[in-house]
């Protein structure tokens, strides 16, 4: 078939009569499908049920330095989960915090810190004239949510297969104090699924910031999730370049197991400088006195090692990765060659990201939910949920059955087929009338 925009008039209302009809059998199939978060399925979440009987009420509870799990103490986490999550984060476990099971929890916290108390003895940011910060645009709409909640400007930054683009990224933070600092998904990213090329790394770690607490928010949060054991992403470690580029207190690096065990009850993890760490230390003293250190334990006897954790991943990418070729796929037999519209292939992570015709993605994700199927809020993927171009929509496979997945994807390309038609002639529509004007 031939690309929409080559068609005539004529052609194009064929081909939209034969998209009204293939979506009314989708909503006579009174579906009920949710893709709206990149949440793990059942058989995922099956996977960690030896969790469930790592530890029971016969087992020695005692770390190995002897510090009973059951009781108080151990700020910053038990040494064993310390060197597991470090062994999966590619640092240092002296340079490791272990938080509870949310790393957006601790991404929060370090925000408000800097809100209400500065960072390394700085002005409160709650005193200046003017926060900012960078977002690299697709993006993690939960990200943005922090920012906006505590009236941060946030900036957008277009994202590059490469990663943001670091040419704007390194002009505005040299020139502008109030950039305080950039959200970054730096491996397999939410949603396009590309990882940063060691340019990019590299780039971050030279950054000659105008302010003196500007901090890069590193959320590795798909670190491990890769879909092929043949075609993995890799990221230069970027604690190891900032000190290496003699900024070592410039990052702040998060990550958690929630898509490796469960999500409500995983182990979050902070990696950063010394510096940084004994001003987090302060904060963490007063706000708690250690979290969930029998939870911490559970891990360390389920995985054993980080070895344990590589195996435990590659059967999650056994249950995702149909899932995702499914869905490229799918999109590729129905929308390819047809010139409006392009997505992402990841190697790993939990997204793709769907570029419609410029003004067509909220009427696409609302024609969807009107058939029964619920995708991620057109929009969300930019700050305050303003996509300037209204083009951009995140897919997330992970959460349906392989079969409603397919069901899924085919009534989302009957939906983009429908708007994008719509669209053509609505601009076929006032070109004319232009036309007839002048």
């Amino acid at each position: 078939m031939k690309a929409y925009t080559e068609m005539t008039r004529e052609e194009l209302k064929e081909e939209f009569a034969l998209m009204t009809k293939a979506y009314k059998r989708f909503q006579a199939m009174d579906l009920n499908l949710n893709m709206s978060r990149g949440k793990p399925c059942r058989e995922q979440l099956d996977l960690s049920m030896g969790l469930m009987d790592a530890l029971n009420s016969e087992e020695d509870l005692s770390c190995e330095d002897g510090t009973d799990c059951r009781n108080y103490g151990v700020l910053d986490g038990i040494s064993e989960v310390k060197e597991l999550m470090g062994d999966m984060m590619e640092n240092n476990p002296n340079n490791i915090i272990i938080y509870g099971n949310s790393s957006l929890n601790i991404m929060y916290d370090t925000v408000s810190r800097a809100m209400t108390h500065g960072i390394l003895g700085g002005t409160p940011w709650c005193k200046l004239d003017k926060v900012k910060f960078l977002c690299p645009v697709p993006g993690y709409d939960r990200h943005f949510a922090i920012t906006e909640y505590f009236g941060i400007e946030m900036i957008p930054v277009p994202m590059t297969p490469e990663g943001p683009d670091m040419d704007m990224v390194e002009r505005l933070v040299s020139e502008d104090e109030a950039i305080k600092g950039i959200w970054c998904v730096p491996k397999y990213s939410n949603p396009q699924g590309y990882s940063y090329s060691d340019e990019t790394v590299r780039r971050f770690a030279r950054l000659r910031p105008a302010a003196t607490d500007f901090r890069i928010f590193w959320d590795n949060a798909y670190t491990i999730h890769h879909l092929y054991e043949d075609r993995q992403d890799h990221l230069i470690e970027i604690l190891a370049e900032c000190k290496r580029a003699g900024h070592p207190d410039m990052v702040y690096k998060f990550a958690s197991t929630s898509k490796i065990t469960f999500p409500g009850s995983g182990i979050s993890a902070l990696a950063t400088s010394h510096n940084n760490l004994e001003d987090i230390r302060k904060q963490l003293a007063v706000q708690t006195i250690g979290h969930d250190k029998v939870n911490q334990l559970r891990h360390v006897r389920f995985f054993g090692d980080i070895s344990g954790m590589i195996r435990h991943m590659t059967k999650h990418a056994a249950i995702l990765r149909p899932k995702f070729e499914a869905v490229e796929e799918i999109f590729e037999r129905d929308l390819g060659g047809l010139g409006i519209a392009e997505w992402t292939k990841p190697a790993g992570g939990y997204f793709i990201s769907f570029e419609g015709m410029p003004g067509t993605a909220r009427r696409i994700v609302d024609k969807a939910r009107k058939a029964g199927v619920v995708l991620t809020k057109a929009g969300a993927t930019w700050p305050y949920g303003k996509d300037p171009l209204d083009s951009n929509i995140r897919i997330a496979p992970s959460y349906p059955p392989l079969e409603d997945l397919r069901t899924a994807a085919e009534l989302f390309t009957v939906c983009v087929r429908y708007i994008s038609i719509k669209k053509i002639l609505e601009n076929m529509d006032a070109e004319e009338k232009a036309a007839a004007q002048n």
